[in-house]
C-alpha cells in the first residue's frame, strides 16, 4: 500500500511538472518571437543610422558649398556695385541698343544713382531685365569704342577691359546660381529618400 501512494504522489508530480514545462515552453517561445523583432528593430535602426550619416554628410557638402556661393554673391555685388559706378561716370552720348521688342511699360531702372542708393532687387525677373540692359548698355559702349570714327574724346582713353569685371561677374553669378540649383536638388533629394 505504501508503494501505491508513493506510485500516485511520483504521478502527480511528473503531471506537475510536464504542465510546468508545456507553460515554460510557451514563455521561451515568446520569447525567442521578441528577440527576433528585437533583432529586426535593430537591423531597420542601424539602416536607418546610416541613411542620416549620408544625409548629414551631404548637408555638409551643401553648406560648404552654399558658403562658397555666398563668398561669390559678396563679390559679384562688389563687381556690380563697381560697374555702377562706372556706368555712371560713362559718357551720356553713349547710343544704345534697340534691337528688342517694346517692353512692357515699366518705369526704366536708373543707373545713376550712387551703389548705397541702389535698393535690392527681390524679384528675379526685375533681375534680370536689369542685367540684360545692364548688357545693352555695355555692348553699345564697346561697339562705340570699336568703331574709330564714331568714337568720342573720352571714351578714347577708357580701356577694352573695363568691361572684364563684367563678364567675370555674369560667369560667377552663373556658376553661383547652378552651383545653387545643385545643392538645393541634392537636399531635396535626402529630405525625400529619408
Amino acid at each position: 500500500m505504501t508503494g501505491i501512494i508513493l506510485d500516485s504522489i511520483l504521478m502527480l508530480l511528473l503531471v506537475a511538472a510536464i504542465g510546468y514545462g508545456i507553460k515554460l515552453e510557451k514563455k521561451l517561445k515568446a520569447l525567442r518571437d521578441g528577440q527576433l523583432a528585437f533583432a529586426g528593430a535593430v537591423t531597420e535602426l542601424n539602416a536607418a543610422a546610416g541613411r542620416a550619416e549620408q544625409a548629414l554628410a551631404t548637408l555638409r557638402a551643401s553648406g560648404h558649398e552654399t558658403d562658397l556661393l555666398h563668398d561669390r554673391i559678396i563679390k559679384a555685388r562688389a563687381v556690380k556695385q563697381e560697374l555702377e559706378v562706372l556706368i555712371a561716370r560713362a559718357p551720356a552720348g553713349l547710343p544704345s541698343r534697340t534691337a528688342q521688342p517694346e517692353a512692357p511699360a515699366e518705369a526704366p531702372l536708373e543707373l545713376t544713382t550712387p551703389a548705397s542708393a541702389v535698393a535690392p532687387l527681390l524679384d528675379d525677373e526685375a533681375r534680370a531685365r536689369r542685367m540684360a540692359s545692364l548688357m545693352e548698355r555695355i555692348e553699345g559702349a564697346r561697339a562705340v569704342m570699336k568703331a574709330p570714327a564714331a568714337r568720342p574724346a573720352s571714351a578714347a582713353t577708357a580701356p577694352a577691359e573695363t568691361f572684364a569685371p563684367v563678364r567675370q561677374a555674369l560667369a560667377a553669378n552663373h556658376a553661383a546660381q547652378q552651383s545653387l540649383n545643385r545643392a538645393r536638388r541634392s537636399l531635396d533629394e535626402d529630405l525625400f529618400a529619408a
